[in-house]
């Protein structure tokens, strides 16, 4: 396993208890980094706490939907590690599987919401800490499906679609920075998100991957950690697939 050195960082990974967030918390902890967890599930935290079982890994109990709860937390962090190096905008659900024409409003709402609003809410709060001290690393997490609009998955696919737009928007905004803000369109990887999807919505991904079969959560962790590190000092306002040769364009 190739080794990045994010020894002295602090970051903070939302969603960070389970699937995506979990493998790349596990890997920053390894990488040397001071991790603090964001999430709403708090038992889901106390599990992750016990697997990782590190003096450098912490957490907070985070509403991302909400701007104030936000901002609050993140002086907390900074009040208590004296700054914020690495910002992983990992939280996200998947919505219904259902026709345009029938996807209810409030749910459509919902996905919005956490999967748009909160990357939103959380790139405008933490990019003033990092400007402040010249340094700083965003990675947001997207999907194959904002790139490509997964039938019967609208809600998920424009939310997605949404992210990869604000990461190049905020990485033009700071390419005179010391600051990098790039995205990930991952491919399907079996974790708790399948939970919300019909059987046929998950065959259908998986007929779509060249490669038959799912992304691991570990080789996502991997590319999130290289971009999150001081050696990716060139790249931003980029989209980085990890499509199993789905990816089109």
């Amino acid at each position: 396993m190739i080794k990045f050195d994010l020894t002295n960082r602090v970051a903070i990974v939302t969603g960070g208890a389970q699937g995506f967030g979990l493998a790349i918390t596990e890997r920053f902890i390894e990488a040397g980094a001071k991790v603090v967890i964001w999430d709403i599930d708090e038992d889901a935290v106390n599990t992750a706490l016990k697997k990782v079982n590190s003096d450098n890994l912490s957490f907070q109990i985070v509403d991302v939907s909400n701007f104030e709860n936000i901002n609050k937390n993140l002086s907390e962090v900074e009040a208590k590690h004296g700054k914020i190096d690495i910002f992983i905008n990992n939280a996200g659900i998947a919505g219904m599987n259902t026709t345009v024409a029938e996807y209810p409003l409030d749910e459509w709402n919902k996905v919005i919401n956490l999967n748009l609003n909160s990357v939103f809410y959380c790139c405008k709060a933490v990019t003033p800490f990092m400007m402040k001290n010249d340094y700083g690393r965003i990675v947001n997490i997207a999907s194959i499906a904002g790139k490509e609009g997964n039938p019967n998955a609208s809600a998920y696919s424009t939310s997605k679609a949404g992210v990869i737009g604000l990461t190049k928007s905020l990485g033009k905004e700071l390419a005179q920075k010391n600051i990098a803000v790039n995205c990930v369109t991952p491919a399907a990887a079996k974790t708790r998100i399948f939970d919300q999807m019909t059987e046929e919505h998950i065959n259908y991904m998986l007929s779509k991957i060249p490669r038959n079969k799912f992304a691991k959560v570990e080789e996502l962790a991997s590319l999130v950690t290289w971009l999150s590190s001081e050696e990716n000092s060139f790249s931003t306002a980029a989209v980085f697939d990890l499509s199993g040769g789905r990816a089109t364009y």
